[in-house]
């Protein structure tokens, strides 16, 4: 017997399904944040999650309300919408990247899941602070695109409507969080992993929303909240004058996520980058100083040398250990107390070769020569100021440039009557400091009078380097009596569709030179073009064969030809997972018009009769999908079938793979 212990026992079985369930709870919680409270899984909400309901009975930790767990209901209703084009409310449609979507933001998600997941770098939203009647929302909310239609004039009236949210409803907060908890669900999909979400709000629901966001993105991705200072000075109010209101920001993964860097101010340059390089590489350049030595450093075995001074003078940190040898490199291990250099010998030549390193006689200094005694020296490393201004600072969570009377002065030199909006100055800040690049794109689903999409472009202008925007916002009627409505605009949508075009006129003028995207495609909300199967039977007799019937019928021509070929086109495009601002080249195959995706990937033709000849035609192409209309082939199956053979032939001939369908 002994009574040593063998340094690692072999794993049980036991600790095998230990490890399995940490790595499984880890994975949920990274995966369903919203299923995992105070690092327990809520095997209910992962349900409900998963598409399965489960009626809430048991508490647990985090934000609850009433109607929140019939909010993944409505989440994972799909949406049987479309966005239609609105060329003539655009500018430069067939080259720019940039989207106006008019519609229900929630139903506008939905429909853009497939072609945007995981690909939005920065989100930011405006939405309603819920101080009292200023937002619409659809009284049922599993009815979101009927409703949307009923309040746009597409459909007849059934009883579906927008209310405004009046504290005398008795359910305030909770309205206010079933309208956000979906929409804010559905946003994070989009996130790219290294992108984030900003949200301005008020005091009003701060914390509400903050325990939404940390329920669907993780509390471990909260970045800050930041207050803004919205005004100075004033007098409203009755123990304090407001004068901020809050942005939270959630990363999609924190770990993803790059630091944040603003540029520095010239009130830091001037103080601080006061010295200027009188020779050597960089003669000329600004830069400032800092011990190379400094008391706060961790020690580190190889960080304890001897550095030569200009007159022969051997230097090192205090301490009570020396280097056997006396030259310069030399080092040892430091003991207790022993300080420490910056850098290892190695870096630190290498800094000195560049220009880098700066000696300074001082009688005030903490070094010390061989024998213990002060030193004449200070050891320091230059800071550049050339590359500080590339890498930029550390922002603070404090903003305090960006008031709300800049948005007022903004719109005021557009000629847009509109209150409340966010100065472009705030978002185009929090685009750089958040890291949005050329190509990145920027979201915003409450886009009011359209401030993000102002931002992108005057950035993009800014650069040379094009950030495309996609703004959504509801036609909002405007008041009767209001400024809006007096200058012309009738609804929200109509005031951000025409800031954008005057933002973009206006910039066009500045930085010449500067050839960037100030267009943008308009879409709006609209019944998909496609008649959906309605398996519902409930309401129906036994013997209503009639009825059935008539469901039946309808789906013998379910493609409303009716409308556009372009509405049909771009729901067609948005439904194969295609960004709206695709290019699209219109071909003249056969006598038919073919439209052409991505250089030919995607061939989608709509003629209502095809032939041998424009199958063939499309299939030389070599793409790799093609969608054609079922009626084009006018109930001739031999000409389909024979349109899916040639299609295979060609593909086995390439080894590759064509998928053809109709629609």
């Amino acid at each position: 017997m002994t009574d040593e212990l063998p340094e690692k026992f072999p794993l049980t079985s036991m600790d095998v399904a230990a490890e399995k369930r940490d790595e499984l709870r880890r994975v949920l919680a990274t995966t369903f944040p919203e299923a995992v409270a105070e690092g327990k899984i809520d095997l209910d909400q992962l349900k409900r999650v998963l598409g399965e309901w489960v009626e809430p009975d048991r508490e647990r930790f985090g934000l609850n309300w009433p109607g929140k767990a019939a909010c993944m209901k409505v989440i994972q209703a799909p949406s049987v919408g479309t966005l239609k084009p609105v060329q003539k409310e655009s500018v430069d449609w067939d080259t720019t990247q940039n989207l106006f979507i008019e519609g229900d933001n929630l139903e506008v998600l939905k429909l853009l899941q497939k072609a945007y997941f995981g690909k939005i770098k920065m989100i930011y939203i405006d939405p309603p602070y819920n101080t009292g009647g200023e937002f619409i929302y659809p009284d049922r909310f599993a009815e979101n695109l009927d409703t949307y239609l009923t309040y746009t004039g597409q459909i007849n009236d059934e009883g579906r409507r927008f209310s405004t949210n009046t504290e005398s409803s008795g359910r305030f907060h909770t309205r206010w969080l079933n309208m956000m908890f979906p929409r804010i669900y559905l946003a994070k999909n989009l996130l790219r992993e290294d992108g984030a979400i900003f949200i301005s709000i008020g005091q009003d629901e701060v914390s509400n929303l903050l325990a939404v966001c940390k329920d669907v993105f993780g509390e471990e991705n909260l970045v800050t909240i930041c207050s803004r200072v919205m005004k100075t000075g004033g007098q409203k109010g009755v123990h304090f004058s407001p004068s901020v209101d809050y942005i939270i920001v959630m990363a999609k993964n924190i770990a993803e996520l790059a630091p944040f860097r603003e540029q520095i101010s010239q009130n830091l340059i001037d103080k601080v980058y006061t010295k200027i390089a009188k020779d050597g590489p960089r003669v000329g350049k600004r830069y400032r100083s800092m011990g190379l030595y400094q008391a706060m450093l961790d020690q580190r075995a190889n960080q304890r040398f001897y550095i030569e001074c200009p007159d022969g003078q051997l230097v090192l940190p205090p301490g009570d250990s020396f280097p056997e040898a006396a030259a310069e490199g030399e080092q040892i291990k430091p003991g207790d107390g022993d300080g420490v250099w910056r850098w290892t010998y190695r870096r630190f030549a290498e800094e000195k070769r560049e220009g880098n390193i700066e000696f300074l006689r001082s009688d005030k200094t903490s070094l010390i020569t061989v024998d213990g005694s002060p030193a004449s020296w200070n050891v320091y490393y230059k800071i550049w100021l050339d590359d500080r201004l590339e890498d930029g600072q550390l922002p603070g969570n404090i903003l305090e440039k960006f008031e709300s009377r800049h948005s007022s002065a903004e719109l005021k030199a557009l000629n847009i009557p509109f209150d409340f909006a966010k100065p472009s100055a705030l978002i185009k800040y929090l685009m750089e400091i958040g890291g949005v690049r050329e190509g990145d794109i920027t979201l915003d689903f409450f886009a009011g009078s359209g401030s993000t999409g102002h931002a992108a472009m005057e950035l993009s202008k800014e650069t040379g380097k094009n950030r495309p925007f996609i703004c959504v916002q509801l036609p909002e009627p405007t008041g009767e009596d209001s400024e809006e409505r007096k200058a012309g605009f009738l609804n929200i949508s109509s005031i951000a569709r025409e800031r954008l075009k005057r933002a973009a006129k206006s910039l066009s003028g500045r930085l010449v030179g500067h050839d960037v995207d100030l267009g943008f495609r308009a879409f709006e909300l609209s019944a998909s073009n496609f008649q959906i199967w309605n398996g519902d039977v409930e309401g129906l007799l036994p013997d209503d064969v009639s009825a059935l019937q008539h469901r039946l019928d309808l789906h013998v021509e379910h493609v409303d030809l009716s409308v556009a070929k372009y509405d049909i086109l771009y729901e067609l495009i948005l439904k194969d997972g295609f960004p709206l601002g695709t290019k699209v080249e219109c071909l003249e195959l056969a006598g038919k018009e073919v439209f052409s995706l991505a250089e030919g990937a995607l061939l989608i033709c709509l003629a209502d009769t095809l032939s041998e000849e424009v199958i063939d035609a499309m299939a030389d192409l070599e793409p790799s999908r093609v969608i054609c209309l079922d009626a084009g082939f006018q109930g001739n199956d031999q000409l389909k079938a024979n349109a899916v053979q040639t299609f295979k032939a060609r593909a086995r001939s390439r080894e590759t793979a064509i998928e053809f369908r109709t629609v």
